[in-house]
């Protein structure tokens, strides 16, 4: 089943020197774009890190300090990167735990003012896992009878993400194909920001979900306890959490 897109959709799969989404680096990134009337465009950049590929993660995906020596750094791909993904929706295999959060760093630390306010994902792996609990590839051999080749290429990892969905839609006749729905039945719980460390009350409201102040909503800290915000922001969190936590205290002094 093809999917019923109001706007473009990018499919993008990272490979990293590892799972630290705010000190770990992007060594391949993977992007394909599919368009409402079916058209696909679809992109691959080796990445230069700037800061080594620790032998066990090369050995995950076979991408050696050597092999992107001379390739350019993420800061010099930024624009292009962003440039392919900026009207479009987004999607990945545990895409809205890892990939979103780390590509949002990648394009903060590059000075690309990344958000996804007029964005949608849908994380294909929440999809497998509330219906089968498998892994990418178990997933593949699943929805399409195949086993998965040069499984931890982000190339090959970008297209079976897409094939899955396709596959998922088809087999699972209460899914809606519908990019927005599908977002919403794929998040996990309803945070501000990629890291989780803001989250969202049930009455929409933002409140902190670690340390001292967990449970509490971040204006009433903000206000409060004006001390924090400085703190957080010298402090080693994500940028987007600090662009979100900075939008806050924004929108707060701009309605007194």
């Amino acid at each position: 089943m093809e999917l019923k897109l109001n706007k473009p959709i990018c499919f993008f799969d990272l490979e990293t020197t590892g799972i630290d989404i705010g000190k770990d680096r992007i060594v391949e990134i993977s992007i394909l774009k599919v368009f409402p009337n079916g058209n696909k465009e679809s992109k691959t950049w080796l990445v230069n890190p700037t800061i080594p590929i620790p032998p066990q993660t090369t050995a995950v995906h076979g991408i050696t300090n050597e092999k992107v020596a001379n390739e350019p750094t993420f800061a010099e791909l930024a624009s292009q990167v962003y440039q392919m993904i900026k009207d479009s929706d987004l999607a990945g295999y545990n895409s809205d735990r890892f990939d979103i959060p780390l590509l949002a760093e990648e394009l903060l630390r590059a000075g690309v003012d990344f958000d996804m306010k007029n964005k949608v994902s849908v994380d294909v792996q929440t999809i497998f896992h509330k219906m089968e609990e498998r892994t990418l590839s178990a997933a593949y051999k699943f929805y399409c009878g195949e086993s998965l080749e040069n499984a931890h290429s982000a190339a090959a990892d970008t297209l079976a993400t897409y094939e899955i969905l396709k596959a998922q839609l088809d087999r699972y006749t209460d899914l809606q194909n519908d990019v927005k729905q599908l977002s919403e039945f794929t998040t996990r719980k309803k945070i501000a920001d990629f890291a989780g460390m803001i989250a969202y009350d049930k009455d929409g409201m933002e409140v902190f979900t670690f340390g001292k102040h967990k449970g509490k909503k971040v204006e009433a800290i903000l206000e409060s306890e004006p001390g924090y915000f400085s703190w957080m922001q010298q402090a080693d969190f994500p940028l987007y959490t600090k662009k979100v936590l900075t939008a806050i205290k924004l929108r707060k002094l701009n309605t007194k």
